[in-house]
């Protein structure tokens, strides 16, 4: 018998299964006084900033299948006055030109931190905009294509290069919208004592957004609980239990009911996969608020890691439109689901106690959150702790999978933060 630690890393563990998002909103008014014009049906000519995005818009409008499918996912959207704003309250956008236009706008924008009084928290830009159309049928059709999902890793990388710039760093302000801000701060209480950083500098020292949201724990601020104790696995990231599952199956139909993971699908079919066939999968979800860097689980061996290009947008068929329940934090609840397409990354980890033996972390991005990137490499060591990787700009959802031979029962134990591994299913 052996101990799971959920909360080594974790200030506080929500109970099992209780699921804890908080990455839809977008208080902000991203759109430009051209594309307001574009948005009120202005028939001009539309230009853009950069060209990846008009690269984007050709690609629709040559392809016949790719430009029926961005105009039916907006089509396909309910004519009801609920879904005419989006999630956030804004409103809603309805065809693939506005869509494009604030994406262009986008590029050159940084996540503020939100309206704590509109009861709002972190803005996630493209999730806000595409959260309906993502529940339409079109729309998964649409974001489940190779070549779109190419195109919009082009787009995402743009981003990425502006949230890793200087910048990006006037959202780091003390401003009521900005992340040192009354709101932030009383969202991330005690944030100069728990985070390396430099209250005395401008933007606390960070160099660019994507800096401060990779920020690192100060020394001696998250002790590992039990550092010797092969016996018990440390929780991989600062995260909030979503499920877990045993007996996993080799392949399964993960789109029905019940959303069941499919293991060669989530292991991108990898020889490595039969280990866990019959196995277990705990997941375990990162909300905006959460530190955003993974740390190994156990004491062991680098065996490999595999990046997987994926899905960005793909939420599941359950919570569309058709299905009666779309869901108003797409994918936030479609995530067993998107563990077998989405963009992630694995790394597979021998670890030395032989009872838990070859298990593999899997870091699964969603939305414009998908940029995964491990620090550690194939044949390296790792201690229980030490750092594996880190999500760019917030995190998603992770998983843990085990062997069959390792028989893992969480216990919820929230005041404790632990749950139990032993060698019988409760």
């Amino acid at each position: 018998m052996f101990s799971y630690l959920l909360s080594s890393l974790s200030s506080a563990f929500i109970a099992l299964l209780k699921p804890v998002f908080g990455w839809v909103t977008f208080p902000q008014q991203i759109l430009s006084d051209k594309h307001k014009r574009i948005a009120d049906g202005d028939s001009g000519p539309q230009t853009f900033l950069h060209p990846v995005v008009q690269e984007f818009k050709i690609m629709i409008e040559e392809d016949p299948e790719l430009y029926m499918g961005f105009h039916q996912m907006f089509e396909q959207i309910p004519d009801d006055p609920k879904y005419r704003v989006d999630p956030t309250g804004n409103p809603q956008i309805f065809d693939y030109k506005q869509m494009l236009g604030v994406l262009d706008t986008l590029l050159t924008r940084a996540p503020e931190f939100g309206d704590g009084e509109k009861g709002e928290l972190i803005p996630v830009p493209f999730n806000a905009m595409l959260n309906w159309p993502m529940c339409t049928p079109a729309g998964f059709r649409v974001f489940t294509c190779d070549k779109v999902n190419t195109q919009i890793r082009k787009i995402l990388n743009v981003w990425a290069e502006f949230l890793s710039s200087p910048d990006s760093r006037y959202v780091l302000t003390s401003d009521p919208m900005g992340w040192f801000g009354p709101d932030a701060s009383r969202a991330m209480p005690n944030f100069i004592d728990t985070f390396e950083c430099s209250p005395s500098k401008p933007y606390h020292g960070f160099s660019s957004w994507d800096d401060f949201f990779t920020r690192k724990f100060r020394p001696g601020t998250r002790p590992l609980a039990n550092p010797t104790d092969q016996s018990i696995i440390a929780n991989a990231c600062e995260s909030v239990a979503y499920k877990i599952s045993y007996d996993v199956e080799a392949r399964s139909p993960f789109w029905l009911k019940g959303e069941t993971y499919s293991l060669y699908h989530m292991l991108n079919n990898d020889p490595l996969t039969s280990y866990f066939i019959g196995g277990t999968v705990y997941q375990a979800y990162l909300s905006a608020l959460n530190y955003h860097r993974w740390h190994s689980p156990v004491d062991g061996t680098i065996v490999k890691v595999v990046h997987v290009p994926g899905t960005y947008c793909a939420s599941s068929p359950l919570r569309s439109f058709e299905s009666g329940s779309p869901d108003p934090g797409a994918p936030g609840f479609s995530q067993a689901f998107t563990t077998n397409l989405a963009t992630r990354l694995l790394i597979f980890i021998r670890a030395d106690n032989p009872d838990i033996g070859l298990m593999c972390f899997i870091a699964v991005g969603m939305v414009e959150v998908s940029s995964c990137e491990a620090t550690v490499r194939t044949g390296g060591r790792v201690k229980k702790g030490e750092e594996l990787g880190m999500f760019h700009f917030g995190g998603s959802t992770h998983c843990l999978v085990f062997r069959p031979e390792t028989k893992i029962t969480l216990s919820d134990e929230a005041q404790h933060c632990v749950a139990r591994v032993s060698n019988r299913h409760s």
